[in-house]
C-alpha cells in the first residue's frame, strides 16, 4: 500500500459544492466512466429484505486510471487533467475532478479497481481507496500485471449509511439517469453506448417522445442533425449544440423557442467538421484576428435558419397532436364549448368551431394560456357567434386585441380559417348530398318501385337507419319491437340504468310501432328555474299500395292508450307525438284534420293532454325536407335519377331493384 497526500482538505472537499442528493452522486461516477472513454457502465447491488445495501459496484469499459498518472488525476482538485483527454461526446462531465468525492454523501469508503494500457502494451492493474474521514489523501495497492487484456474500471462502495437498495431500485431514481443520460446514449446509440441496472438495460427512450435523425448540406459542407423532443423538462433553456468530427461539443446557442409557454422541451445536436474551429463571439460580424468561422458565416446563418424553419415544423405538430387536442378535451370537460344539438349539422358546427380553436391555438397558444373559465368561455362563444355569420375573417381582428400577431402569424392563421371554413362547408354538402339520395331513393321506392316495395323489408329498414326525417336531435329507442320492449328500451334509456322489464297485457304487447324516437331538453321555468322534457315520437310506417284511413288511424291510437293507460309514462313533462305516413289519406283523415284546425299545427288528426297524432304522405314529408334545405339544394345538382343509375346497373324495375335501392339507403 501507498499512501498519498491530495493537493487538498478534508474540509475543502466538504465546501467544494458536492452534489446533494444520492442520484446526481451517482450520476457523477457514471460520467468519469464516460469520460474515460466507456460504451458500457453497470451498476450492480443487492440486498437483504430489509433495503440493507450488501454491496453496490459501478463497472466500465474505459481506458482505466494509470498509475503512473495518479498525481495528476487523484492527486489534484478543481484542476482535472481530463479537460484535454479525449472523450466520444466532448461533454467532458468530471473535468473540475469533484465527481470521486460525491460518495462521502451515502458511504464512508469508497476503492476504485482499475485496468489500463502502458504504451508499451502491457496491461496493469491497481486498486485506490478512499476513507470519508480523510478525503485529502488516498491509498494505493497492489499495481501489478493484469490477467485480462481489457481497460475498465470497478468502484467499489463500502459502508452505507443513507443508502438502502430500495433507493436503488426506486423508480425516481431510473428515471433520473435517464434523463441524465438520455441525450448522450441517443447521440451514441450507433456505437452501442449503453448504462445498465443489475443487467437490465437503462430504457432512456422513456423520456423521448419524439426523435428525428437526418442531414443537411449548406455550401457544399455536411451536417447530421438529431433531434429529441423530452416529454420531461431538461433545463431552463433549450439549446444548438455544434459538435465536431469527434462528437466534442464546441459550441452551444438558444433556439428560438425557449420563451414559448408550452411544454415543447427539445435538443438539436448538429455535428459536422465544419465546427473544428468555430467560435461564438460576442459580435455578429468577423471578428479580426480569429482565423476560424463565426455566427457571421453564411454557412452558419443558413444552417440557424434550416433548424429554426424545422423546429417550427416540429413546434406546429406537437401543438396539432398533443397540445391542442388536450385544450379541446380540457375545454369539453370543463364546459367551455357553447352548447350544441345532437343533430349532426349541430354536431358539423361544433366540429367547425373546435377546428378554429385548434388552429388559433396551433398559431399563438399565448391567446387561450392564463384565462379564467369565464374568460375562456366568453371568448370561445364570441368565436362561435362569428363562426355562425358572414364576419368570419374577423376572428384574425379579435386575436389581434388579445395579443400581437406577427405578418407571419396572421397569415397562418388567415389560412387556418379558410381552411377550416371550406372543411365545414364540404362536410355539411356531403351531408345534403346523402340525404338528398336518401329522399331520392324513398321517392323511388314510394313511387317508381311502388308494386315491389313493402312496409318491413324496404320502408322500415330505409326509416330506421335515417331516422332524422322526423327530427335531426332524436335518438333511435327501438324498431319493430313489441310494446313491451319498446318500453323497457324506453326507460332503459332515459335512466340508464339497469333494465326493467315493463309487463303489459297479452294483447296490447304483440303490438309493434316501426320507428320509436325520443330526446330530452332542458326547458326555463320561472317557478323552478329549470326542467327537463322529454319529446317522444313513435313512427307507424304504411307500405305505398296502403292509404290512410280509419283503420290506420285506430292501430296509432292504440298505441297512444297503451301508453295513457301506464301511469309511470303520464308526466306533463312526458310529450308523446305519434305520426302515420303513407302514399295517400282518405276522406276519414281529411275530416280528422278538419277537427283539429283550430289548433294551428299541419298534419295534426287528434290532440289530447300532452299526446299528438299526426298523418301526412310521403309527399308531404318531401316537401317539408325540400323547404328546410332549399337555399342549398338549388345549388346541388343530381345528374341522374337512382332508378336511372339501377337500370344502368342492369338491374329492372322490379323486387330486386327495391332491395338494392334499400341497401343503398341504409349504407348512406
Amino acid at each position: 500500500m501507498k499512501k498519498h497526500n491530495a493537493k487538498i482538505t478534508s474540509k475543502s472537499v466538504e465546501q467544494s459544492g458536492l452534489p446533494s442528493d444520492y442520484k446526481k452522486a451517482i450520476a457523477e461516477y457514471i460520467w468519469n466512466g464516460f469520460d474515460a472513454g466507456a460504451t458500457n457502465i453497470n451498476i450492480d447491488y443487492n440486498g437483504n429484505e430489509l433495503g440493507y445495501l450488501n454491496e453496490f459496484t459501478i463497472t466500465d469499459d474505459g481506458k482505466g486510471i494509470s498509475s503512473s498518472k495518479i498525481g495528476e488525476t487523484f492527486g489534484h482538485f478543481l484542476d482535472s487533467n481530463k479537460t484535454s483527454s479525449y472523450n466520444v461526446d466532448g461533454f467532458i462531465k468530471g473535468k473540475k475532478g469533484k465527481g470521486r468525492f460525491s460518495f462521502s454523501l451515502f458511504c464512508n469508503n469508497v476503492v476504485w479497481e482499475s485496468r489500463y494500457r502502458e504504451e508499451s502494451g502491457e496491461y496493469l492493474e491497481f486498486k485506490i481507496s478512499i476513507n470519508k474521514s480523510s478525503q485529502h489523501t488516498f491509498d494505493t495497492f497492489e499495481n501489478k500485471v493484469s490477467n485480462s487484456a481489457a481497460t475498465g474500471t470497478i468502484v467499489h462502495f463500502n459502508d452505507f449509511f443513507d443508502l438502502s437498495s430500495d433507493h436503488l431500485k426506486a423508480k425516481d431514481f431510473v428515471d433520473y439517469l435517464a434523463g441524465e443520460f438520455g441525450w448522450f446514449l441517443y447521440l451514441n446509440k450507433e456505437s452501442n453506448h449503453e448504462i445498465s441496472i443489475n443487467g437490465e438495460p437503462l430504457e432512456y427512450q422513456s423520456i423521448i417522445d419524439d426523435s428525428e435523425d437526418f442531414q443537411v448540406t449548406i455550401s457544399d459542407t455536411l451536417f447530421n442533425v438529431s433531434f429529441i423532443r423530452w416529454n420531461v423538462k431538461i433545463g431552463d433553456k433549450y439549446f444548438y449544440y455544434f459538435l465536431n468530427s469527434d462528437k466534442k461539443e464546441v459550441e452551444r446557442k438558444h433556439t428560438s423557442f425557449n420563451n414559448k409557454a408550452i411544454d415543447f422541451h427539445h435538443s438539436v445536436y448538429v455535428q459536422s467538421s465544419y465546427f473544428e474551429n468555430f467560435k461564438l463571439t460576442e459580435t455578429d460580424q468577423p471578428v479580426l484576428g480569429f482565423d476560424g468561422k463565426n455566427q457571421a458565416d453564411g454557412t452558419f446563418k443558413a444552417l440557424i435558419r434550416n433548424l429554426n424553419q424545422f423546429l417550427i415544423e416540429k413546434e406546429k405538430e406537437f401543438i396539432r397532436k398533443q397540445q391542442a387536442e388536450k385544450l379541446i378535451e380540457d375545454y369539453h370537460s370543463k364546459n367551455i364549448f357553447p352548447k350544441f344539438r345532437s343533430n349532426e349539422y349541430e354536431q358539423l358546427r361544433l366540429k367547425d368551431l373546435e377546428n378554429v380553436v385548434r388552429e388559433i391555438y396551433c398559431v399563438q397558444p399565448k391567446i387561450f394560456q392564463g384565462l379564467k373559465k369565464e374568460a375562456s368561455k366568453t371568448l370561445v362563444g364570441f368565436l362561435n357567434l362569428l363562426l355562425d355569420s358572414e364576419e368570419r375573417e374577423k376572428v384574425l381582428d379579435i386575436m389581434e386585441g388579445i395579443v400581437s400577431l406577427s405578418d407571419e402569424e396572421r397569415k397562418e392563421l388567415a389560412d387556418s380559417l379558410r381552411k377550416t371554413k371550406i372543411t365545414s362547408v364540404a362536410a355539411i354538402i356531403r351531408l345534403l348530398e346523402n340525404r338528398l339520395t336518401v329522399i331520392q331513393i324513398l321517392k323511388s321506392l314510394v313511387f317508381d318501385l311502388e308494386p315491389f316495395t313493402n312496409e318491413r323489408d324496404h320502408i322500415q329498414q330505409v326509416i330506421e337507419n335515417n331516422y332524422w326525417l322526423f327530427g335531426e336531435q332524436y335518438h333511435l329507442v327501438s324498431a319493430d319491437k313489441n310494446m313491451e320492449t319498446v318500453l323497457s328500451n324506453y326507460l332503459y334509456f332515459l335512466e340508464k340504468g339497469e333494465k326493467e322489464k315493463i309487463r303489459i297485457e297479452e294483447k296490447k304487447r304483440l303490438k309493434r310501432p316501426d320507428v320509436f324516437i325520443c330526446r330530452q331538453i332542458d326547458v326555463p321555468d320561472p317557478n323552478s328555474n329549470e326542467y327537463t322534457l322529454e319529446e317522444n315520437i313513435i313512427v307507424e310506417l304504411k307500405r305505398p299500395s296502403v292509404d290512410i284511413g280509419k283503420d290506420q288511424y285506430r292501430q296509432v291510437e292504440d298505441y297512444m292508450n297503451i301508453i295513457i293507460d301506464e301511469p309511470r309514462f303520464n308526466s306533463q313533462l312526458r310529450k308523446w307525438k305519434f305520426i302515420l305516413v303513407g302514399k295517400r289519406v282518405d276522406s276519414f283523415i281529411e275530416g280528422k284534420y278538419e277537427s283539429q284546425k283550430n289548433k294551428g299545427k299541419k298534419f295534426l288528426v287528434e290532440s289530447v293532454s300532452n299526446y299528438e297524432i299526426y298523418a301526412m304522405t310521403w309527399d308531404d314529408l318531401f316537401k317539408i325536407f325540400d323547404h328546410h334545405h332549399k337555399h342549398l339544394i338549388d345549388n346541388l345538382e343530381f345528374k341522374k335519377s337512382v332508378v336511372e343509375e339501377l337500370e344502368e346497373k342492369g338491374f329492372e324495375i322490379n323486387r330486386a331493384a327495391s332491395d338494392e335501392l334499400t341497401r343503398l339507403a341504409v349504407n348512406q
